[in-house]
Protein backbone atom coordinates (compact mmCIF):
# COMPACT_ATOMS: atom_id res chain seq x y z
CA UNK A 1 0.00 0.00 0.00
CA UNK A 2 1.04 3.46 -1.22
CA UNK A 3 1.96 6.57 1.71
CA UNK A 4 -1.50 8.52 -0.02
CA UNK A 5 -3.07 5.28 0.46
CA UNK A 6 -2.63 4.81 3.96
CA UNK A 7 -2.98 8.34 5.05
CA UNK A 8 -7.03 8.09 3.13
CA UNK A 9 -7.14 4.51 5.12
CA UNK A 10 -6.35 6.28 8.47
CA UNK A 11 -9.09 7.78 9.26
CA UNK A 12 -11.60 5.07 8.31
CA UNK A 13 -9.93 2.46 10.81
CA UNK A 14 -10.32 5.99 13.18
CA UNK A 15 -14.31 6.39 12.84
CA UNK A 16 -14.72 2.72 13.06
CA UNK A 17 -13.71 2.75 16.58
CA UNK A 18 -14.89 5.11 19.51
CA UNK A 19 -13.01 8.61 18.84
CA UNK A 20 -11.18 9.46 21.46
CA UNK A 21 -12.12 13.08 21.15
CA UNK A 22 -16.00 14.14 19.39
CA UNK A 23 -16.18 17.77 18.75
CA UNK A 24 -20.22 18.00 17.68
CA UNK A 25 -21.48 21.42 16.89
CA UNK A 26 -19.36 23.45 18.60
CA UNK A 27 -20.18 27.13 18.82
CA UNK A 28 -17.62 29.96 20.71
CA UNK A 29 -18.95 33.37 21.16
CA UNK A 30 -17.95 36.18 22.38
CA UNK A 31 -19.59 38.70 24.19
CA UNK A 32 -19.35 42.39 22.91
CA UNK A 33 -21.30 45.71 24.37
CA UNK A 34 -24.39 43.18 25.51
CA UNK A 35 -24.71 41.21 22.14
CA UNK A 36 -23.04 37.54 21.39
CA UNK A 37 -20.92 37.41 18.55
CA UNK A 38 -19.82 33.68 17.19
CA UNK A 39 -16.33 33.09 16.85
CA UNK A 40 -16.15 29.83 15.84
CA UNK A 41 -19.64 28.62 14.64
CA UNK A 42 -20.71 24.54 13.83
CA UNK A 43 -17.34 23.04 13.95
CA UNK A 44 -17.62 19.26 13.85
CA UNK A 45 -14.50 16.16 13.91
CA UNK A 46 -14.06 13.59 15.70
CA UNK A 47 -9.99 12.28 16.75
CA UNK A 48 -9.13 8.75 17.29
CA UNK A 49 -6.12 7.59 19.25
CA UNK A 50 -2.37 8.08 18.03
CA UNK A 51 -4.01 10.10 15.16
CA UNK A 52 -2.79 13.84 13.76
CA UNK A 53 -5.44 16.33 13.03
CA UNK A 54 -4.12 19.53 11.62
CA UNK A 55 -6.79 22.94 11.72
CA UNK A 56 -5.47 25.20 9.38
CA UNK A 57 -6.64 28.62 8.55
CA UNK A 58 -5.47 31.77 8.26
CA UNK A 59 -5.25 34.21 11.19
CA UNK A 60 -8.54 35.22 12.70
CA UNK A 61 -10.17 31.88 11.37
CA UNK A 62 -10.86 30.28 14.81
CA UNK A 63 -8.06 27.72 15.34
CA UNK A 64 -6.45 28.94 18.59
CA UNK A 65 -10.09 30.09 20.02
CA UNK A 66 -10.74 26.35 19.75
CA UNK A 67 -7.96 24.85 21.52
CA UNK A 68 -8.64 27.46 23.84
CA UNK A 69 -12.05 26.16 24.29
CA UNK A 70 -11.00 22.60 24.56
CA UNK A 71 -8.25 23.25 27.22
CA UNK A 72 -11.14 25.22 29.19
CA UNK A 73 -8.84 28.59 29.15
CA UNK A 74 -11.09 31.10 27.50
CA UNK A 75 -10.80 34.38 28.19
CA UNK A 76 -13.73 36.29 30.72
CA UNK A 77 -15.73 37.52 27.94
CA UNK A 78 -15.85 34.46 25.60
CA UNK A 79 -17.63 31.11 26.30
CA UNK A 80 -18.71 27.78 24.79
CA UNK A 81 -22.56 28.90 23.62
CA UNK A 82 -23.53 25.75 21.98
CA UNK A 83 -22.58 22.10 21.07
CA UNK A 84 -20.04 19.47 22.95
CA UNK A 85 -16.73 18.44 22.52
CA UNK A 86 -16.21 14.94 24.52
CA UNK A 87 -13.05 13.48 25.69
CA UNK A 88 -13.45 9.75 26.35
CA UNK A 89 -17.24 10.83 26.88
CA UNK A 90 -16.53 14.16 29.19
CA UNK A 91 -18.00 17.26 27.87
CA UNK A 92 -15.06 19.55 28.42
CA UNK A 93 -16.25 23.18 28.17
CA UNK A 94 -19.30 21.79 30.46
CA UNK A 95 -16.61 20.77 33.02
CA UNK A 96 -16.36 23.01 36.68
CA UNK A 97 -13.13 24.52 36.82
CA UNK A 98 -11.98 22.61 39.43
CA UNK A 99 -12.69 19.24 37.60
CA UNK A 100 -10.81 20.52 34.46
CA UNK A 101 -8.17 21.51 36.30
CA UNK A 102 -7.60 17.50 36.83
CA UNK A 103 -7.51 16.90 33.47
CA UNK A 104 -5.18 19.78 32.42
CA UNK A 105 -2.00 18.17 32.01
CA UNK A 106 -3.12 15.20 32.71
CA UNK A 107 -5.18 14.12 29.83
CA UNK A 108 -5.38 17.04 27.50
CA UNK A 109 -1.73 19.08 27.18
CA UNK A 110 -1.11 22.33 25.44
CA UNK A 111 2.20 23.20 23.88
CA UNK A 112 1.53 27.04 22.69
CA UNK A 113 3.56 28.92 19.79
CA UNK A 114 5.76 30.83 22.15
CA UNK A 115 7.73 29.00 25.00
CA UNK A 116 10.08 32.10 26.15
CA UNK A 117 6.19 33.72 27.55
CA UNK A 118 4.62 30.29 28.59
CA UNK A 119 7.79 29.32 30.42
CA UNK A 120 8.39 31.79 33.85
CA UNK A 121 11.57 33.42 33.36
CA UNK A 122 12.28 33.46 37.19
CA UNK A 123 12.33 29.77 37.91
CA UNK A 124 14.67 26.77 36.61
CA UNK A 125 13.48 24.64 33.90
CA UNK A 126 13.52 21.88 36.69
CA UNK A 127 11.33 23.70 38.98
CA UNK A 128 8.87 24.31 36.54
CA UNK A 129 8.89 20.52 34.85
CA UNK A 130 8.73 19.18 38.82
CA UNK A 131 5.89 21.67 39.68
CA UNK A 132 3.97 20.09 36.25
CA UNK A 133 4.59 16.48 37.59
CA UNK A 134 3.88 16.63 41.17
CA UNK A 135 0.58 18.94 40.74
CA UNK A 136 -0.88 15.65 39.62
CA UNK A 137 0.62 12.81 41.17
CA UNK A 138 1.42 12.80 44.83
CA UNK A 139 5.53 11.80 44.19
CA UNK A 140 8.26 12.65 46.62
CA UNK A 141 10.60 15.56 45.16
CA UNK A 142 13.00 12.84 44.39
CA UNK A 143 10.95 10.91 42.50
CA UNK A 144 9.65 13.61 40.39
CA UNK A 145 12.93 15.29 39.77
CA UNK A 146 13.72 11.68 38.09
CA UNK A 147 10.75 11.77 36.23
CA UNK A 148 11.45 15.27 34.91
CA UNK A 149 14.72 14.21 33.67
CA UNK A 150 13.42 11.59 31.72
CA UNK A 151 11.00 13.99 30.29
CA UNK A 152 13.93 16.25 29.09
CA UNK A 153 16.01 13.29 27.81
CA UNK A 154 13.21 11.92 25.76
CA UNK A 155 12.96 15.11 23.76
CA UNK A 156 16.71 14.74 22.92
CA UNK A 157 18.04 17.49 25.35
CA UNK A 158 21.67 17.20 25.75
CA UNK A 159 22.94 16.96 29.20
CA UNK A 160 19.14 17.25 30.90
CA UNK A 161 20.95 17.32 34.43
CA UNK A 162 22.40 20.47 33.88
CA UNK A 163 19.35 21.82 31.69
CA UNK A 164 17.18 20.91 34.99
CA UNK A 165 19.46 23.90 36.58
CA UNK A 166 19.09 26.33 34.10
CA UNK A 167 16.74 29.15 33.26
CA UNK A 168 14.75 29.88 30.06
CA UNK A 169 16.41 32.71 28.60
CA UNK A 170 19.74 30.74 29.03
CA UNK A 171 18.65 28.03 26.36
CA UNK A 172 17.62 28.17 22.69
CA UNK A 173 14.64 28.50 21.13
CA UNK A 174 13.87 25.16 19.79
CA UNK A 175 15.57 24.17 23.28
CA UNK A 176 12.72 25.99 25.35
CA UNK A 177 10.31 24.51 22.80
CA UNK A 178 11.37 20.90 23.66
CA UNK A 179 11.20 21.79 27.57
CA UNK A 180 7.59 22.60 26.68
CA UNK A 181 6.91 19.35 24.98
CA UNK A 182 8.91 17.76 27.38
CA UNK A 183 6.17 19.63 30.21
CA UNK A 184 2.94 18.31 27.96
CA UNK A 185 3.98 15.19 27.33
CA UNK A 186 5.25 14.62 31.25
CA UNK A 187 2.37 12.55 32.16
CA UNK A 188 1.70 11.26 28.97
CA UNK A 189 -1.67 12.76 28.20
CA UNK A 190 -4.34 11.18 25.62
CA UNK A 191 -4.54 14.38 23.95
CA UNK A 192 -2.03 17.05 22.59
CA UNK A 193 -2.80 20.18 21.75
CA UNK A 194 -0.07 22.10 19.44
CA UNK A 195 -0.89 25.67 18.98
CA UNK A 196 1.69 27.09 16.20
CA UNK A 197 4.39 25.31 17.77
CA UNK A 198 7.10 25.60 15.21
CA UNK A 199 5.99 29.01 13.82
CA UNK A 200 8.37 30.67 15.45
CA UNK A 201 11.78 28.15 14.96
CA UNK A 202 14.18 27.76 12.23
CA UNK A 203 13.61 24.96 9.22
CA UNK A 204 16.18 23.14 10.93
CA UNK A 205 14.77 23.08 14.87
CA UNK A 206 11.57 22.94 12.94
CA UNK A 207 11.97 19.62 11.69
CA UNK A 208 14.12 18.60 14.66
CA UNK A 209 10.36 19.38 16.83
CA UNK A 210 7.97 17.77 14.20
CA UNK A 211 10.08 14.64 13.91
CA UNK A 212 10.00 14.63 17.98
CA UNK A 213 6.07 14.63 18.19
CA UNK A 214 6.02 11.61 15.70
CA UNK A 215 8.87 9.63 17.48
CA UNK A 216 6.66 10.49 20.79
CA UNK A 217 3.45 9.95 19.37
CA UNK A 218 4.40 6.77 18.18
CA UNK A 219 5.40 5.74 21.61
CA UNK A 220 2.87 6.89 23.57
CA UNK A 221 -0.27 6.92 21.61
CA UNK A 222 -0.93 10.47 22.14
CA UNK A 223 -3.73 12.23 19.88
CA UNK A 224 -2.45 15.38 18.32
CA UNK A 225 -4.36 18.51 17.32
CA UNK A 226 -1.92 20.33 15.16
CA UNK A 227 -3.01 24.05 14.43
CA UNK A 228 -1.14 25.95 11.88
CA UNK A 229 -1.36 27.98 8.99
CA UNK A 230 2.03 26.39 7.55
CA UNK A 231 0.40 24.11 5.03
CA UNK A 232 4.23 22.82 4.32
CA UNK A 233 3.82 21.16 7.85
CA UNK A 234 0.23 19.87 7.94
CA UNK A 235 1.49 17.55 4.42
CA UNK A 236 4.02 16.28 6.31
CA UNK A 237 2.92 15.78 9.79
CA UNK A 238 -1.16 15.14 9.84
CA UNK A 239 -3.55 12.31 8.86
CA UNK A 240 -6.69 14.76 8.61
CA UNK A 241 -7.20 18.03 7.56
CA UNK A 242 -9.80 20.58 8.85
CA UNK A 243 -9.10 23.81 6.79
CA UNK A 244 -11.19 26.98 8.43
CA UNK A 245 -12.28 30.57 7.65
CA UNK A 246 -13.74 32.91 9.55
CA UNK A 247 -15.16 30.65 12.59
CA UNK A 248 -16.31 28.07 10.10
CA UNK A 249 -15.33 24.80 8.21
CA UNK A 250 -14.79 25.70 4.64
CA UNK A 251 -13.13 21.59 4.08
CA UNK A 252 -12.01 18.66 5.64
CA UNK A 253 -10.98 15.38 4.68
CA UNK A 254 -7.83 13.10 4.70
CA UNK A 255 -4.55 15.08 3.93
CA UNK A 256 -4.30 13.49 0.45
CA UNK A 257 -7.37 14.22 -0.52
CA UNK A 258 -7.44 18.22 0.33
CA UNK A 259 -3.60 18.82 -0.75
CA UNK A 260 -4.38 16.46 -4.17
CA UNK A 261 -8.36 17.50 -4.86
CA UNK A 262 -9.03 20.48 -2.58
CA UNK A 263 -13.09 20.90 -3.58
CA UNK A 264 -13.24 24.48 -2.20
CA UNK A 265 -11.41 27.93 -3.87
CA UNK A 266 -10.39 29.29 -0.49
CA UNK A 267 -8.41 25.90 -0.12
CA UNK A 268 -7.12 26.05 -3.44
CA UNK A 269 -5.54 29.71 -2.76
CA UNK A 270 -4.12 28.99 0.25
CA UNK A 271 -1.84 26.06 -0.93
CA UNK A 272 -0.86 27.91 -4.23
CA UNK A 273 0.09 30.74 -1.76
CA UNK A 274 2.69 28.83 -0.15
CA UNK A 275 5.75 29.12 -1.16
CA UNK A 276 7.74 26.03 -2.89
CA UNK A 277 11.68 25.27 -3.27
CA UNK A 278 12.22 25.43 -7.08
CA UNK A 279 9.13 27.64 -8.06
CA UNK A 280 11.82 30.86 -7.55
CA UNK A 281 13.94 29.07 -10.75
CA UNK A 282 10.57 30.26 -12.60
CA UNK A 283 11.51 33.93 -12.04
CA UNK A 284 14.59 33.38 -14.70
CA UNK A 285 17.81 34.53 -13.69
CA UNK A 286 18.19 38.56 -14.14
CA UNK A 287 20.83 40.01 -12.23
CA UNK A 288 21.48 43.87 -11.93
CA UNK A 289 24.26 44.95 -13.39
CA UNK A 290 27.26 45.67 -11.26
CA UNK A 291 27.52 49.69 -10.32
CA UNK A 292 30.78 51.35 -9.83
CA UNK A 293 29.43 52.02 -5.98
CA UNK A 294 27.04 49.34 -4.53
CA UNK A 295 24.50 50.51 -2.49
CA UNK A 296 26.14 48.84 0.54
CA UNK A 297 29.80 47.45 0.95
CA UNK A 298 30.76 45.00 3.64
CA UNK A 299 34.40 44.19 4.19
CA UNK A 300 36.07 41.74 6.63
CA UNK A 301 33.19 42.94 9.06
CA UNK A 302 33.04 41.75 12.46
CA UNK A 303 30.85 42.63 15.25
CA UNK A 304 31.89 41.32 18.71
CA UNK A 305 30.28 41.46 22.41
CA UNK A 306 32.29 41.18 25.58
CA UNK A 307 30.38 39.13 28.05
CA UNK A 308 30.75 37.91 31.94
CA UNK A 309 33.31 38.97 34.80
CA UNK A 310 35.72 37.96 36.88
CA UNK A 311 36.69 39.04 40.48
CA UNK A 312 38.09 42.26 38.98
CA UNK A 313 35.01 43.04 36.53
CA UNK A 314 37.02 42.12 33.79
CA UNK A 315 34.89 40.25 30.40
CA UNK A 316 36.04 36.58 30.81
CA UNK A 317 34.26 35.82 27.38
CA UNK A 318 33.51 37.25 23.65
CA UNK A 319 30.19 37.06 21.42
CA UNK A 320 31.46 36.67 17.91
CA UNK A 321 28.11 37.72 16.44
CA UNK A 322 29.80 38.39 13.19
CA UNK A 323 33.26 37.26 12.44
CA UNK A 324 35.08 38.23 9.10
CA UNK A 325 31.81 38.54 6.80
CA UNK A 326 32.43 40.56 2.99
CA UNK A 327 29.83 41.32 0.78
CA UNK A 328 27.81 43.73 -1.45
CA UNK A 329 24.56 45.02 -2.32
CA UNK A 330 24.01 45.99 -5.97
CA UNK A 331 21.13 49.17 -6.71
CA UNK A 332 17.78 47.63 -7.35
CA UNK A 333 19.46 44.48 -6.27
CA UNK A 334 17.18 42.04 -3.71
CA UNK A 335 19.98 39.66 -1.37
CA UNK A 336 19.08 37.33 1.11
CA UNK A 337 20.48 36.43 4.05
CA UNK A 338 20.09 32.69 5.39
CA UNK A 339 20.93 30.76 8.81
CA UNK A 340 19.62 29.53 12.25
CA UNK A 341 19.28 32.10 14.60
CA UNK A 342 22.35 33.19 15.97
CA UNK A 343 24.26 33.22 12.78
CA UNK A 344 24.58 36.87 12.82
CA UNK A 345 22.03 37.64 10.22
CA UNK A 346 20.07 40.68 12.67
CA UNK A 347 23.37 41.96 13.38
CA UNK A 348 24.53 42.35 10.36
CA UNK A 349 21.72 44.74 9.65
CA UNK A 350 22.01 46.23 12.56
CA UNK A 351 25.40 47.14 11.55
CA UNK A 352 24.77 48.15 8.52
CA UNK A 353 22.38 50.56 10.17
CA UNK A 354 24.86 51.76 11.84
CA UNK A 355 23.15 50.36 15.60
CA UNK A 356 26.08 48.76 17.09
CA UNK A 357 29.74 49.27 16.81
CA UNK A 358 32.18 47.19 14.26
CA UNK A 359 35.04 46.20 13.38
CA UNK A 360 36.05 46.39 9.52
CA UNK A 361 34.62 48.30 6.30
CA UNK A 362 31.03 49.17 6.21
CA UNK A 363 30.14 51.16 3.81
CA UNK A 364 26.53 52.41 2.45
CA UNK A 365 26.51 54.19 -0.52
CA UNK A 366 29.66 55.20 -0.54
CA UNK A 367 29.99 56.90 3.09
CA UNK A 368 32.65 54.70 5.77
CA UNK A 369 29.91 54.60 8.99
CA UNK A 370 32.71 54.27 10.95
CA UNK A 371 33.99 57.68 9.86
CA UNK A 372 30.56 59.47 9.86
CA UNK A 373 29.74 62.19 12.82
CA UNK A 374 26.27 62.45 14.46
CA UNK A 375 24.75 64.19 12.09
CA UNK A 376 26.17 61.99 9.23
CA UNK A 377 24.67 58.74 11.19
CA UNK A 378 21.45 60.45 10.98
CA UNK A 379 21.47 61.36 7.61
CA UNK A 380 22.96 57.64 6.69
CA UNK A 381 19.22 56.56 7.83
CA UNK A 382 17.76 58.28 5.01
CA UNK A 383 19.53 55.60 2.94
CA UNK A 384 18.41 52.58 5.10
CA UNK A 385 15.17 51.87 6.64
CA UNK A 386 14.17 48.44 8.02
CA UNK A 387 10.89 46.91 8.20
CA UNK A 388 10.58 44.78 11.24
CA UNK A 389 9.60 41.06 11.97
CA UNK A 390 6.22 42.10 14.33
CA UNK A 391 4.84 45.12 13.09
CA UNK A 392 2.54 45.82 15.94
CA UNK A 393 5.73 45.91 17.67
CA UNK A 394 7.12 48.37 15.52
CA UNK A 395 4.58 50.51 15.22
CA UNK A 396 4.01 53.28 18.59
CA UNK A 397 -0.09 52.29 19.56
CA UNK A 398 -0.99 55.73 20.37
CA UNK A 399 -0.26 56.98 17.28
CA UNK A 400 -2.22 57.01 13.76
CA UNK A 401 -0.72 55.39 11.14
CA UNK A 402 -0.47 58.15 8.70
CA UNK A 403 1.54 59.45 11.70
CA UNK A 404 3.43 56.59 12.16
CA UNK A 405 4.22 57.24 8.62
CA UNK A 406 4.94 60.70 8.10
CA UNK A 407 7.32 60.76 11.42
CA UNK A 408 10.63 60.04 9.50
CA UNK A 409 9.91 62.88 7.16
CA UNK A 410 8.78 64.73 10.74
CA UNK A 411 12.25 63.88 12.23
CA UNK A 412 14.30 64.78 9.03
CA UNK A 413 12.85 67.94 8.43
CA UNK A 414 11.32 67.12 5.11
CA UNK A 415 8.22 69.19 3.93
CA UNK A 416 5.76 71.42 5.72
CA UNK A 417 3.21 69.36 7.62
CA UNK A 418 0.41 69.28 4.66
CA UNK A 419 3.27 67.83 2.20
CA UNK A 420 3.89 65.49 4.62
CA UNK A 421 0.36 64.67 4.79
CA UNK A 422 0.31 64.50 1.13
CA UNK A 423 3.62 62.40 1.18
CA UNK A 424 1.83 60.26 3.82
CA UNK A 425 -1.38 59.78 1.26
CA UNK A 426 0.86 58.71 -1.46
CA UNK A 427 2.84 56.63 0.17
CA UNK A 428 -0.88 54.26 1.02
CA UNK A 429 -2.16 54.23 -2.00
CA UNK A 430 1.22 52.67 -3.04
CA UNK A 431 1.15 49.70 -0.60
CA UNK A 432 -2.47 49.24 -1.34
CA UNK A 433 -4.39 50.73 1.44
CA UNK A 434 -6.42 54.15 1.52
CA UNK A 435 -5.54 57.92 2.55
CA UNK A 436 -8.49 57.68 4.56
CA UNK A 437 -7.38 54.81 6.57
CA UNK A 438 -5.07 57.36 7.84
CA UNK A 439 -6.84 58.33 11.20
CA UNK A 440 -7.11 54.89 12.12
CA UNK A 441 -4.47 53.22 15.08
CA UNK A 442 -2.55 49.96 14.30
CA UNK A 443 -5.15 47.87 16.63
CA UNK A 444 -7.61 48.14 13.70
CA UNK A 445 -5.73 46.46 11.14
CA UNK A 446 -4.70 43.42 10.38
CA UNK A 447 -1.61 41.69 10.63
CA UNK A 448 -0.85 41.89 6.44
CA UNK A 449 -2.02 45.91 6.60
CA UNK A 450 0.17 46.45 9.31
CA UNK A 451 3.16 45.51 7.70
CA UNK A 452 2.20 47.20 4.71
CA UNK A 453 2.56 50.40 6.08
CA UNK A 454 5.56 49.48 7.67
CA UNK A 455 6.69 48.99 4.61
CA UNK A 456 5.11 52.70 3.64
CA UNK A 457 6.87 54.29 6.87
CA UNK A 458 10.28 52.57 5.50
CA UNK A 459 9.61 54.27 1.67
CA UNK A 460 8.89 57.40 3.16
CA UNK A 461 12.22 58.75 2.94
CA UNK A 462 12.89 57.55 -0.43
CA UNK A 463 15.81 54.90 0.61
CA UNK A 464 18.84 53.63 -1.19
CA UNK A 465 18.38 50.28 0.81
CA UNK A 466 15.69 48.73 2.88
CA UNK A 467 16.53 45.68 5.39
CA UNK A 468 13.83 43.56 5.72
CA UNK A 469 14.24 41.58 8.92
CA UNK A 470 12.49 38.69 9.21
CA UNK A 471 9.39 40.62 7.83
CA UNK A 472 7.14 37.78 6.90
CA UNK A 473 7.87 34.92 8.73
CA UNK A 474 4.85 35.54 10.99
CA UNK A 475 2.40 36.50 8.72
CA UNK A 476 0.30 33.80 7.10
CA UNK A 477 0.85 32.45 3.90
CA UNK A 478 -1.63 34.21 1.59
CA UNK A 479 -0.39 37.33 3.00
CA UNK A 480 2.89 36.74 3.21
CA UNK A 481 2.32 35.94 -0.73
CA UNK A 482 0.57 39.52 -0.86
CA UNK A 483 3.41 41.55 1.35
CA UNK A 484 6.32 39.94 -1.38
CA UNK A 485 4.62 40.85 -4.35
CA UNK A 486 4.38 44.22 -2.77
CA UNK A 487 7.89 44.87 -2.24
CA UNK A 488 8.72 42.83 -5.43
CA UNK A 489 6.55 45.89 -7.63
CA UNK A 490 7.76 48.76 -5.38
CA UNK A 491 11.64 47.62 -6.23
CA UNK A 492 10.83 47.47 -10.31
CA UNK A 493 9.02 51.12 -9.34
CA UNK A 494 11.32 52.61 -7.57
CA UNK A 495 14.52 51.07 -8.36
CA UNK A 496 15.37 50.26 -4.38
CA UNK A 497 17.79 47.40 -3.35
CA UNK A 498 16.53 44.86 -0.43
CA UNK A 499 18.92 42.90 2.21
CA UNK A 500 16.36 40.10 2.61
CA UNK A 501 16.49 38.40 6.10
CA UNK A 502 15.40 34.60 6.86
CA UNK A 503 15.10 30.99 7.84
CA UNK A 504 12.38 30.60 5.39
CA UNK A 505 14.45 29.11 2.50
CA UNK A 506 11.21 28.14 0.11
CA UNK A 507 10.75 32.50 0.65
CA UNK A 508 14.09 33.16 0.01
CA UNK A 509 14.46 31.12 -3.23
CA UNK A 510 11.43 32.97 -4.48
CA UNK A 511 12.66 36.87 -3.96
CA UNK A 512 16.18 36.93 -3.72
CA UNK A 513 18.56 37.17 -6.19
CA UNK A 514 21.93 36.58 -4.87
CA UNK A 515 22.06 35.17 -1.28
CA UNK A 516 24.59 34.61 1.50
CA UNK A 517 24.00 31.47 4.04
CA UNK A 518 25.85 32.03 7.70
CA UNK A 519 26.74 29.69 10.00
CA UNK A 520 28.80 30.89 13.56
CA UNK A 521 28.86 34.30 12.15
CA UNK A 522 30.89 33.51 8.86
CA UNK A 523 29.57 32.89 5.85
CA UNK A 524 29.64 29.39 4.36
CA UNK A 525 28.25 29.77 1.11
CA UNK A 526 27.34 32.64 -1.45
CA UNK A 527 26.27 33.21 -5.09
CA UNK A 528 23.48 33.46 -7.23
CA UNK A 529 19.61 32.30 -6.51
CA UNK A 530 20.01 29.57 -8.88
CA UNK A 531 23.94 28.28 -7.85
CA UNK A 532 23.02 28.28 -3.90
CA UNK A 533 19.79 26.41 -4.71
CA UNK A 534 19.99 24.54 -7.43
CA UNK A 535 23.75 23.50 -6.67
CA UNK A 536 24.44 23.85 -2.83
CA UNK A 537 27.67 22.67 -1.57
CA UNK A 538 28.38 23.15 1.50
CA UNK A 539 26.86 20.35 3.87
CA UNK A 540 25.11 22.92 6.50
CA UNK A 541 23.37 24.45 2.95
CA UNK A 542 22.14 21.33 1.89
CA UNK A 543 20.94 20.40 5.71
CA UNK A 544 18.81 24.01 5.34
CA UNK A 545 17.79 23.16 1.86
CA UNK A 546 16.59 19.12 3.04
CA UNK A 547 14.85 20.52 6.28
CA UNK A 548 12.16 23.12 4.07
CA UNK A 549 8.91 21.17 4.68
CA UNK A 550 7.14 20.06 1.46
CA UNK A 551 3.45 20.55 0.71
CA UNK A 552 2.99 17.31 -0.87
CA UNK A 553 1.63 14.31 1.59
CA UNK A 554 3.27 11.63 -0.95
CA UNK A 555 6.93 12.85 -0.29
CA UNK A 556 6.49 12.31 3.99
CA UNK A 557 8.44 9.29 3.69
CA UNK A 558 11.67 11.04 3.13
CA UNK A 559 14.77 10.07 5.02
CA UNK A 560 16.28 13.42 6.49
CA UNK A 561 19.73 13.48 8.45
CA UNK A 562 19.58 14.33 11.82
CA UNK A 563 22.31 16.16 13.66
CA UNK A 564 24.42 15.36 16.47
CA UNK A 565 24.34 16.71 19.35
CA UNK A 566 23.39 20.77 19.70
CA UNK A 567 24.65 23.71 17.50
CA UNK A 568 28.14 24.98 18.33
CA UNK A 569 27.93 28.40 20.56
CA UNK A 570 29.08 31.97 19.33
CA UNK A 571 30.53 32.61 23.48
CA UNK A 572 34.37 31.86 23.49
CA UNK A 573 37.15 32.64 26.00
CA UNK A 574 38.81 35.84 25.75
CA UNK A 575 41.73 35.11 23.05
CA UNK A 576 40.06 32.21 21.62
CA UNK A 577 38.49 33.20 18.12
CA UNK A 578 37.32 30.85 16.11
CA UNK A 579 39.14 30.05 12.91
CA UNK A 580 38.25 32.50 9.97
CA UNK A 581 36.90 30.18 6.77
CA UNK A 582 38.54 31.05 3.43
CA UNK A 583 35.80 31.04 0.31
CA UNK A 584 36.99 29.32 -2.45
CA UNK A 585 35.36 30.09 -6.08
CA UNK A 586 33.71 26.89 -7.74
CA UNK A 587 32.60 28.71 -10.78
CA UNK A 588 30.96 31.67 -12.17
CA UNK A 589 31.47 33.62 -8.53
CA UNK A 590 29.74 30.62 -6.40
CA UNK A 591 31.94 31.06 -3.01
CA UNK A 592 32.06 28.04 -0.99
CA UNK A 593 33.55 27.69 2.35
CA UNK A 594 35.48 24.03 2.80
CA UNK A 595 33.59 22.12 4.99
CA UNK A 596 34.88 21.63 8.93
Amino acid sequence: MTLAAQTMAAPVQGAAATPLLSVRDLTVSVRDRGVLRPLVEGLSFDLAAGETLAIAGESGSGKSITSLALMGLLPNNVAVTAGQALLDGTDLPRLPEAEMRGLRGAKVAMIFQEPMTSLNPVHRIGTQLIEAIRAHEPVPQRAARAAAIEALRRVRISEPERRMGQYPHELSGGMRQRVMIAMALAMRPALLIADEPTTALDVTVQREVLELLRDLQAETGTAIILITHDMGVVAETADRVVVMKAGQVVESGPVAQIFDAPAQPYTRDLLAAVPRLGAGAERGALLPPEAPVPVARLIDAQVRFDIGANFFGRPTHRVHAVEGVSFDIRPGETFGLVGESGCGKSTIAKALAGLVPHRGLIEVAGKKLSELTAQGRKEICRDVQMVFQDPMAALDPRMTVGEAVAEPLLIHGVGNAEERRDRAADLFQRVGLTPEQMTRYPHEFSGGQRQRICVARALALKPKLIICDESVSALDVSVQARVLALLEELQQEMGVSYLFISHDMAVVENVVDRLAVMYLGQIVEMGTRDQVFGDPRHPYTQRLLDAVPIPDPARRGRAHVRPAGEMPSPIRALGDAPARLALRDVGGGHLVAAAA
